[in-house]
């Protein structure tokens, strides 16, 4: 009786675990680490950015080749041409790593729902990745620029987003289920850090590139792409992206120059920014208060002041508050000129008033370009630094 019981339960409890039946072995896999997509002659253009581990992992020194390859193809769907480049990749290429997908800018004007729709779809790209778009250049080159310091480019790519977006705030770092969300979302519009070369464009794919201190050409991250449901209308400039983040509080550290009373500047670093916007409706049409709560302290000076003088501390913070209230209005002045909400405040006005929201959601569009903003932003100078009078004044004798 016992042997029957072992039979009957251990017996189909073998038959489950018999291994990973779809196993698949490093060394027959290429790691995709960044990808882009530019528009071809008939469909796309995708190119893939593969991790040579030879070059990444050895101990003994690398060969001298480059640390990471690119394999292009053309095709009328990205399944496709994805599928094609085994014919030049001596390996299947494997896409669980990918960390950037960089959209070339001609595409991302034509609308770029069809071509990310098999990257939402297929269960090998995890949807944790940045994306971008190219800016002048095409997306191709973006993956085809060596780095220094970091030798994949890119890591080179997800870390300066990150930091830029963290420290100086003109960048966003959008992964793909947020981008999808907002292409999808009624009331507001996606968004999109553009990339570009600095430099040389080419001899940013050879090895001198990185064998000398100052790079023939250097990735930088510039300006915001602005999407009207899922096609590029335009862009944001440097200080209307920070506007942007403002609005959309996502500043967490970022700095700017303040004129001071002399007619010199100064340069505060913002440390703190709180971010409140509210709507509400009013004899049908709409309205949106945003105020802008912050902490600043004194960066560098390059003025005559006296920071030891609380008036002085006063009229700095009403500078401040100044410059950052045209930040914010010229950011909303810009969109209203594409006629695209890429600050959600239709979804601010639809959750303020939900039945007056039936009326405008159809027409938001046109109801967005006459949309009265009022900004209020206060921002309080905690600390001036470890001396209060800059010693560059005493040099110079004033």
């Amino acid at each position: 009786m016992k042997n029957i019981l072992f039979f009957l339960i251990f017996i189909p409890c073998l038959l489950i675990l018999t291994g990973c039946w779809n196993r698949r072995e490093l060394n027959e896999l290429a790691l995709v680490v960044a990808m882009s997509i530019d528009k071809g002659d008939a469909g796309y253009e995708i190119t893939a950015q593969v991790v040579e581990p030879s070059e990444v992992a050895s101990q003994k020194g690398g060969s001298g080749r480059t640390p990471v390859t690119t394999y292009s193809e053309k095709g009328q769907y990205i399944f496709e041409a994805i599928r094609r480049m085994t014919t030049i990749s001596p390996r299947k290429l494997y896409f669980s790593h990918l960390q950037m997908l960089v959209v070339g800018e001609e595409l991302a004007k034509e609308g770029i729902s069809k071509p990310l729709e098999m990257l939402t779809r297929d269960p090998e790209f995890r949807k944790d990745f940045y994306i971008v778009v190219s800016k002048d250049i095409k997306a191709k080159d973006v993956l085809e620029n060596l780095t220094s310091l970091e030798k994949i480019p890119a890591n080179k790519l997800h870390a300066s987003l990150e930091s830029s977006e963290s420290a100086w705030a003109p960048t966003v770092a959008v992964q793909m289920d947020e981008l999808i969300a907002d292409i999808t979302a009624a009331g507001k519009n996606a968004v999109l850090t553009g990339i570009t070369i600095k430099g040389n464009v080419d001899k940013a794919a050879t090895m001198d590139n990185v064998t000398r201190i100052e790079p023939y050409a250097r990735l930088q991250y510039k300006n915001i792409a602005v999407f009207k449901t899922d096609k590029l209308v335009g862009w944001l400039n440097e200080k209307e992206s920070k506007g942007l983040n403002y609005i959309t509080d996502n500043v967490t550290n970022t700095v700017g120059d303040i004129p001071c009373p002399d007619g010199k500047s100064l340069v505060i670093e913002i440390v703190r920014s709180k971010s409140k916007v509210s709507g509400k409706v009013i004899n049908g049409k709409p309205n949106i208060d945003i105020k802008i709560n912050a902490e600043a302290n004194i960066g560098e000076v390059a003025c005559r002041i006296n920071l030891t003088n609380p008036e002085s501390i006063k009229k700095l913070e009403k500078a401040v508050n100044m410059v950052n209230e045209d930040i914010i209005t010229s950011s909303i002045k810009k969109a209203q000129e594409l006629g695209v909400d890429i600050y959600g405040f239709g979804e601010v006005i639809h959750r303020a008033d939900p039945k007056a929201w039936k009326k405008l959601k159809n027409n938001w569009d046109e109801h967005f370009q006459e949309l009265e903003v009022s900004v209020d932003s206060t921002f309080n100078i905690r600390r001036t630094g470890v001396s209060n009078e800059s010693y560059t004044n005493k040099i110079q004798g004033e």
